[in-house]
């Protein structure tokens, strides 16, 4: 199947529609007749009895049980129920550390059949050479992506230095392909209100190609949310709780509700029982997924589970994810079942635990109980596997060394919790010139790993992330993707970074100066074109050596806020390569830097 048998053009051709109206009206047979089915009208909100009439990619009818026969292939059904296929309205492949093909055959088999894939992962380390890499590998594949052009790289200018840069001719030059399809996620909320000529540029491209404009909108309530929809921004996936949900959605914004912060749907889920209908303009999404979440509990199939279990109506929840979705994007052809749309289907079993058994792509059948059918799509890639651009580093490059002429105590910048961080400071003692940093607090260390500024690591404390006995190391490190890493132990650090350096990136685990696991992830530092399985279980491994040396305190202080530790267009301070940057305000500190007023003092 080629990416462009997917497209509404194909839908279009003369002959195609000729053929479908012969078929609906009886003068002509069905390709295909799905039979003893029953629909989920994600439209009217009925389920009923039907069948479904297909010809090519097409749908031609949708009629009353055994009112017609003629069709070259009968497919009995047997009472389960049928929807149309599944839109991700915000997703990283990158996330899932798979090259897309891979990507695809794990989620069309779940029922996804539509992404809209932000690749600003691979653009933060390849550039538009990344860029254009994704749009390439997302062709040719069952599945139908739809990239965006990533906004923000890196996402907090002048705080973080990633592998390329985007101001606004990049960005028209990406919206004048034919394979983007708008402006992915603007990130640097700051730089939108306070009117900066790069995000104005970057915005303003986006507006002129009349493509999609999407929004992070972290943080973001009363004037300056409305500054931010006043730009041109539509949309927002940030959701933190319940009233933010309401907020957004009264503010405006399509709300691309993700799986990934499973904390905040049951609130999500009440407030939107407070309304009078559910929203036109609630869709859903992935965001980040792992691989081997990916693979045990699903992708968007498991977040509509979740949404279900927490008490949102069932055809509300793939209303949300299918015909909501399609509203947004501007595409008539897809998000309902439907005579005259594009045949993306998929069978069901229930609509409690929605096992899906069947899923039709452009009225092909493509996935049986839960594999492709035709195998794994696509090529082998070897594109973009040496982007770690860094020398052996040493124990001596993560020890914390104090300043020059300290006395025997130094005060220091922390960064205080993980996610909804707080710039707070600690008095620290100070033994031959080395920070003697007390138990429960750790170091990061962020080194710019790219080619264009110092390789030299950058050094924060983090309080509130508990005691660790080990380093943990990561290149998927949002957004900027340097090399991160997270211990006490300078010699644990050295050895973990080391290890990535020398596999070309992934994630490793290191103590009592050893590396305990190793996941490597050649492509951009970030991704594998292995099978999904094959990574999904390399990561739990990982998984488990991490929890031997991390101390985790879940739903905050968890193995993902490793890869979220440095994302600095969010509010709060956060390392980078340059840095302690605070990406509410543009502050840019060192460890030492206590220029600012006082503030919360350390525990």
């Amino acid at each position: 199947m080629t990416k462009a048998a997917i497209e509404p053009q194909d839908l279009n051709a003369p002959d195609l529609r000729d053929r479908a109206v012969h078929a609906a009206i009886g003068r002509a047979p069905f390709d295909i007749l799905l039979v003893n089915g029953r629909l989920v009208d994600v439209a009217t909100s009925e389920i009923r009895d039907a069948d479904i009439g297909l010809v090519g990619p097409l749908i031609a009818s949708v009629h009353p049980r055994g009112t017609r026969s003629e069709a070259a292939e009968i497919i009995d059904l047997k009472g389960a129920f049928i929807a149309p296929g599944l839109i991700d309205m915000h997703m990283h492949i990158e996330s899932s550390m798979c090259t897309p093909r891979r990507y695809a055959e794990v989620v069309v088999p779940q029922g996804t059949t539509t992404v809209v894939w932000d690749p600003h992962e691979v653009g933060n380390v390849a550039g538009l050479d990344g860029v254009r890499w994704a749009t390439e590998a997302a062709s040719d594949l069952p599945l139908r992506v739809l990239p965006l052009a990533p906004s923000c790289v890196p996402s907090a200018p002048g705080i973080e230095t990633a592998g390329a840069e985007f101001n606004a001719p990049e960005m028209a030059e990406m919206l004048s392909w034919p394979t983007i399809h708008g402006v992915a996620e603007v990130m640097d909320m700051r730089g939108v209100l306070d009117r900066s000529p790069k995000m104005r540029g970057i915005v303003d491209a986006g507006l002129a190609s009349n493509k999609l404009v999407c929004g992070h909108a972290r943080g973001l309530e009363g004037a300056d949310l409305q500054g931010f929809a006043a730009a041109g921004i539509a949309s927002d996936h940030e959701i933190t709780s319940g009233e933010d949900l309401l907020a957004k959605l009264r503010a405006g914004f399509t709300v691309e509700l993700r799986g990934s912060h499973d904390y905040v749907l049951p609130g999500v889920v009440e407030a939107l029982k407070t309304l009078p209908h559910m929203p036109q303009t609630l869709t859903l999404c992935t965001d980040d997924i792992f691989p081997d979440d990916l693979v045990r509990v699903g992708g968007m199939i498991d977040h509509i589970r979740r949404l279900v279990g927490y008490g949102m109506p069932a055809i509300d929840a793939l209303r949300a994810a299918t015909l909501n979705g399609a509203m947004r994007l501007g595409r008539e052809d897809l998000g309902r079942v439907a005579p005259g749309r594009c045949a993306d289907i998929i069978v069901l079993d229930d609509l409690e635990r929605f096992a899906v058994s069947r899923v039709f792509v452009s009225g092909v059948e493509t996935a049986r109980e839960g594999k492709l059918l035709a195998g794994t799509p696509g090529e082998v890639t070897d594109a973009f596997t040496d982007t770690i651009k860094l020398q052996p580093l040493r124990a001596e490059d993560f020890t914390l060394r104090a300043p020059e002429g300290a006395g025997d105590t130094v005060e220091i910048n922390t960064v205080y919790r993980p996610r909804f961080t707080e710039w707070q400071r600690l008095t620290v003692p100070v033994v031959d010139g080395v920070l003697d940093l007390p138990a429960e607090k750790l170091v990061m260390a962020v080194v710019h790993r790219h080619g264009k500024r110092s390789t030299v690591p950058s050094l924060g404390v983090l309080d509130e992330w508990g005691s660790w006995t080990g380093a943990i190391a990561t290149t998927i490190a949002h957004d900027s993707h340097n090399l991160n890493v997270f211990g006490r132990d300078p010699a644990d650090m050295a050895a973990a970074a080391n290890a990535l350096i020398a596999s070309g990136g992934g994630m490793a685990v290191a103590k009592e100066g050893r590396v305990i696991a190793l996941l490597p992830l050649p492509v951009c530092g970030l991704l594998s074109d292995a099978p999904v399985t094959e990574t999904a279980d390399a990561l739990v491994r990982l998984r488990d050596a991490a929890s031997q040396v991390a101390d985790w305190l879940p739903p905050v202080r968890t193995f993902k806020a490793l890869v979220g530790a440095s994302l600095a267009c969010n509010p709060g301070p956060r390392v980078t390569d340059m840095g302690i940057g605070d990406g509410s305000t543009g502050e840019l500190r060192s460890l030492f830097d206590l220029h600012e007023p006082a503030l919360a003092q350390g525990r």
